[in-house]
């Protein structure tokens, strides 16, 4: 992981709007205002903050298209303390992300 810098408003709303699609409450998971980007934010992945070592399972996954026409999964994850863990993005090509989705952009994984 690279140094912490703070968390993006686009990065925030994509996180409230996935909370939102399970119907919980932003506010019931609050967000850092410093994340960590993985790999140099390539793809787009952040760590929020909970204990990496305490990984309990993902919360929702969504699919999204990039402008090149990639395909991206997305995942927000949970650690075993109930908090936010990541906001993982995987590029199925492993190339980097071109533009960050918008919560119209995404659809839900099923």
């Amino acid at each position: 992981m690279s140094s912490l810098r703070p968390i993006r408003e686009n990065e925030r709303t994509l996180i409230h709007y996935l909370l939102e699609q399970l119907n919980l409450k932003p506010e019931d998971y609050p967000i850092n205002e410093l994340v960590d980007e993985y790999e140099g934010g390539k793809m787009g992945s952040i760590s929020l903050g909970g204990d990496p070592n305490a990984y309990d399972g993902d919360l929702i996954q969504v699919e999204y298209t990039d402008s090149d026409e990639t395909p991206v999964v997305i995942t927000l994850t949970k650690d075993t303390q109930g908090r936010l863990l990541d906001l993982d993005f995987w590029k199925v090509d492993f190339s980097k992300l071109l533009e960050y989705p918008t919560p119209e952009k995404v659809k839900i994984k099923v």
